[in-house]
């Protein structure tokens, strides 16, 4: 018997042993993970663009969204499902673009780039991917031919400026594309790719009248905790969920936000990226209430600020929650564009730039410890955004009523059926829901939700639904 191996194995058992444990102690859990061979984490729009790809009528498919929220990853991972992949990036291969000045047909191009990339493109077995298309502009005008003349070729297309591009593209591709808007890791996303899917399912299946035993409510909350920390950005997820460091991860987001700044020289030409950080920052600041400009970058008017500011929101960096009469259905039928909240993309982002303790979070049962409650209002608004459908540019919508003897304000209003559903969003486990009551009398609304770190309950003119699982109320 070899006793030095054998000493070293009980050894490197006891080490295993204790840092799990230090690893609870500490919430630095989850410690199970669902990743695929090629660390791809699973993500909710894989099945999305697997029913795009069995659709008999489907058209070249945009895949939109911010930057660094993994629509690259997502797409070749997807590709594994081809016989063949190709990926034309367009940032690292300009020559591509040339094929696509030739007044060529879908057929002869792919053709062409076949035997450039010494691949074959054939309709039915390969996936064509063309990545970063931004930077030409004649791919991006030539995507409705695949439609119009080769419609059995799979074709994705993506970019981290999308956004600006189309904009400059007259009636672009109307009824000839299809897109699917996708986003940062939802909290659900997270959880289940932390190996966690019975605590997943248990979520998704308890309501007002079937709660959560408590301490499956408080191991929520402890995830919870820790996904507003780390943000929904994939790659700084992906660090925390295999190594259980939010240092690391936080060094991940420290250097996405610098990509992003990067970034803002590329955005317009006549805006400096002085005025558009200035405004970035300003987002972080203006979570709660409406959004003013004055407020948002030293010596710039108001119209310059509002003008670097609809370049964020293009870009996905910040998301706009507009105020909403009420009335009736749809929300977006009487919106007031001047009363504007703006919450940032990510959560970990958010915490990052203003510099916020992360210990504070993880020992505090109460959010408003954490910059005036305003974390829970993030969370709770791009959680309503991710989870509300990938087929069209989702909206968020408030509702606030300025007045010296009843004014109110609520955070988030959706649409149910033919209803439409107030959600107060609370930072703790306690507050009163004056706003709440206000709005429910004066539009003649029977129930509202109160979203906080509460378990499910039902209480007589409104359910209470934990903060975790808001995205529940899409279900």
């Amino acid at each position: 018997m070899n006793y030095t191996n054998f000493y070293l194995d009980f050894l490197i058992k006891c080490f295993h042993f204790y840092l799990d444990i230090l690893i609870k102690k500490h919430y630095y859990y989850p410690y199970k993970l669902i990743i695929m061979k090629n660390d791809y984490i699973k993500r909710d729009i894989d099945s999305v663009l697997t029913l795009w790809a069995k659709d008999d009528r489907r058209k070249p498919l945009l895949l939109r969204g911010a930057r660094q929220i993994g629509k690259t990853s997502a797409v070749r991972s997807f590709g594994k499902q081809f016989k063949y992949y190709v990926e034309i990036n367009f940032d690292d291969d300009s020559e591509a673009g040339e094929f696509f000045k030739m007044n060529l047909d879908p057929a002869e191009i792919c053709g062409h780039l076949s035997v450039y990339v010494k691949t074959p493109i054939i309709p039915g077995q390969t996936l064509l991917f063309f990545d970063e298309i931004q930077n030409c502009i004649e791919a991006i005008k030539y995507l409705r031919y695949f439609y119009e003349k080769y419609p059995a070729q799979h074709v994705i297309a993506a970019g981290s400026m999308l956004e600006f591009a189309i904009k400059e593209i007259p009636s672009f591709g109307v009824g000839r594309l299809n897109s699917e808007y996708m986003y940062p890791f939802s909290f659900y996303e997270f959880l289940g790719a932390s190996g966690e899917q019975m605590l997943l399912d248990a979520c998704k299946n308890a309501n007002p009248d079937n709660p959560l035993p408590l301490p499956i409510h408080k191991q929520l909350i402890d995830y919870l905790k820790i996904f507003m920390l780390v943000g929904g950005m994939p790659e700084a997820a992906a660090c925390y969920l295999q190594t259980k460091d939010l240092l690391k991860s936080h060094k991940i987001i420290e250097n996405i936000i610098n990509t992003f700044r990067d970034d803002f020289s590329k955005y317009r030409k006549k805006m400096p990226s002085l005025i558009l950080n200035e405004v970035f920052e300003s987002v972080m600041r203006q979570t709660q209430g409406k959004f003013i400009y004055e407020h948002a970058a030293v010596e710039t008017g108001n119209a310059r600020v509002k003008q670097a500011l609809e370049l964020l929101i293009m870009a996905g960096l910040a998301i706009p929650v507009t105020h909403s009469a009420a009335n009736g259905i749809p929300l977006g039928a009487e919106i007031n564009p001047k009363y504007r909240r703006i919450i940032p993309c990510d959560t970990g982002i958010f915490l990052h730039v203003l510099g916020i303790d992360m210990s504070k979070l993880l020992i505090t049962n109460d959010f408003k410890t954490v910059n005036q409650g305003a974390l829970a209002e993030i969370f709770c608004g791009l959680e309503l955004l991710k989870n509300g459908g990938t087929y069209a540019k989702r909206q968020l919508y408030c509702w606030s009523k300025e007045k010296a003897q009843s004014s109110a304000q609520i955070d988030y209003l959706i649409q149910n059926g033919s209803s439409i559903v107030p959600i107060e969003v609370k930072s703790g486990v306690q507050g009163g829901m004056k706003s709440l009551e206000i709005f429910m009398k004066e539009k003649n609304i029977s129930r509202g939700i109160r979203t906080s770190l509460e378990n499910y309950a039902r209480k007589e003119k409104y359910d209470i639904i934990p903060l975790y699982a808001i995205s529940n109320l899409y279900s």
